[in-house]
């Protein structure tokens, strides 16, 4: 019954074959259909030890630390990947835009008085935009790997606290998850917090998260607000070729808690880089308009009111704590005015077994704190004693120069009425910053004035964010300036600024200044 194909004709077994092929098909639809219902279906997790509700950095790490400690953890994660908005609009892609942005800067303006030419340099923003996609892609599917690795249960969707020991998730699926539980850690972290009265598209008028994917440079960005956010992403389009205006009501850039002078430090470099500044100022609108996104701001000490027109306006005022439709109501978690929960040394809020950690909580919303905390809260619940120090937390703008700090600010240690001495060094004297030709910035240390112990350090260096560690571990085990400055350090490198902010603390003057 065998007959060749290429006549045209066909027999018996042909007609077998095609027979068979029909019943598969079949048989294929119906598995589909029954998976898909099994999608939509509900499931339970039962004898859980942790279950973490949110994977960005904090909920993740702690998550891994509850594995490795022998805990049966589950992550929930409402999002299609983990990492939360540090991993996927956050940290992560705006430190690989502001890295390729800084290259593309100095190929166009600074090659040539190095020695180098270059023709022709242009942005492919496509390019530009991958590059950050892949560098997000590939630590995303690395918490993936290490969740598998380490034996986590990760459930997809909205997961909603229906009593001290059960979450029910809305799976992104559409079907449903209740996991029973012994803990639950709250690591919901944060959200952009909205301006009043504007309305963001993410195309015209944008968050961080649209500013971070504009599909075209554009000729004019007004940012509202100049704090870290604001000065990072501003950075980026102003390299990029965007003429950039910040908008900010605090008299100083760099946000809260930055000391003022090196404040006042970052804001000549960024100014002579092209951005503008009007400081000590308050948005009252904004509205899109034929000409472009039209802001009407307000000098506050002055009382004088003008119009900005941009083709984009990136709002960028700060965040809040995420923890709407969490569930907290339904077993009375306390959240106080702003938001926030509290919590106790060991991370509960006033309900035992349920911890949070991250920007839900009280203190500057960073992803290292988080980090830290998840891991602190997960060795408490298997019986640790929990300890953190918030003074020896750092904080890192990624611009350039990048800013770093640790411990007090001086505006910090005079209010609290603490006797203290201060050294400082300039980058200009340095010599690796020389051969660089990196000179812009200066280390700061803050030290009290009658034990010399250190209180703060200060950076504004193109590698700030790798030096402030050394001045972290130092505050960390109470070093005093002279500690730090009698630590020989390699020459020729960025870190002899330190050393030499150090010797100015405790000696009075440096050495090479």
């Amino acid at each position: 019954a065998v007959v060749s194909t290429q006549s045209g004709h066909y027999g018996r077994g042909q007609k077998l074959e095609t027979h068979r092929m029909l019943c598969l098909k079949s048989a294929l639809k119906h598995i589909a259909a029954r998976n898909s219902f099994r999608c939509f279906s509900s499931s339970t997790i039962s004898d859980a030890d942790l279950v973490v509700i949110g994977s960005g950095p904090g909920g993740y790490v702690a998550a891994i630390k509850a594995a490795q400690l022998g805990l049966k953890t589950v992550c929930v994660e409402k999002g299609a990947t983990f990492g939360g908005t540090c991993l996927n609009v956050g940290c992560i892609p705006s430190k690989a835009l502001l890295n390729n942005s800084h290259y593309y800067h100095a190929a166009k303006h600074e090659f040539a008085s190095r020695g180098i030419k270059v023709d022709n340099v242009e942005v492919d923003l496509p390019g530009m935009m991958k590059a950050k996609s892949d560098s997000v892609s590939a630590l995303t599917g690395g918490i993936a790997m290490l969740f598998k690795k380490n034996g986590i249960i990760s459930v997809h969707g909205h997961g909603t606290i229906t009593t001290p020991n059960q979450v029910i998730v809305a799976n992104n699926d559409g079907g449903r998850t209740t996991i029973n539980t012994n803990n639950i850690m709250i690591a919901t972290g944060s959200e952009v917090t909205p301006f009043p009265g504007i309305e963001i598209d993410e195309e015209t008028i944008v968050s961080s998260t649209g500013a971070l994917s504009l599909q075209k440079i554009p000729k004019s960005l007004t940012l509202i607000g100049a704090g870290v956010i604001g000065v990072e992403l501003g950075s980026v389009w102003q390299r990029l070729g965007a003429k950039v205006t910040a908008v900010e009501f605090l008299n100083n850039i760099g946000g809260v808690g930055i000391d003022l002078e090196i404040a006042k430090s970052l804001q000549r470099s960024l100014t002579k880089q092209g951005m503008k500044f009007k400081l000590g100022t308050k948005v009252h609108t904004a509205e899109r308009t034929p000409e472009g996104i039209k802001v009407v701001a307000e000098n506050i000490k002055k009382g004088k009111t003008e119009e900005l027109v941009s083709d984009v306006l990136l709002v960028c005022i700060g965040r809040r704590p995420f923890t709407s439709g969490l569930g907290l109501d339904n077993i009375g978690v306390t959240v106080d005015a702003r938001g926030k929960i509290p919590v106790n040394e060991r991370f509960q809020t006033n309900i035992p077994n349920v911890y949070a950690i991250g920007d839900v909580i009280d203190g500057p919303m960073l992803a290292h704190k988080a980090e830290d905390e998840g891991i602190i809260c997960v060795e408490g619940i298997v019986g640790g004693v929990p300890h953190i120090n918030y003074d020896c937390v750092p904080s890192v703008i990624y611009t350039h120069p990048e800013v770093a700090w640790v411990g007090k600010s001086e505006e910090q240690v005079k209010e609290a009425g603490i006797p203290y001495k201060v050294g400082s060094f300039p980058m200009a004297a340095n010599s690796r910053s020389k051969t660089n030709q990196d000179t812009d910035g200066l280390v700061k240390v803050i030290s009290h004035k009658e034990t010399d112990r250190l209180l703060g350090v200060h950076i504004v260096s193109s590698v700030a964010g790798e030096l402030i560690n050394e001045a972290a571990l130092a505050l960390e085990y109470g070093a005093s300036s002279e500690d730090v400055a009698r630590v020989c350090h390699a020459h020729p490198t960025v870190s002899e600024a330190l050393k030499e902010a150090c010797v100015a603390a405790y000696a009075g003057k440096p050495i090479n200044f």
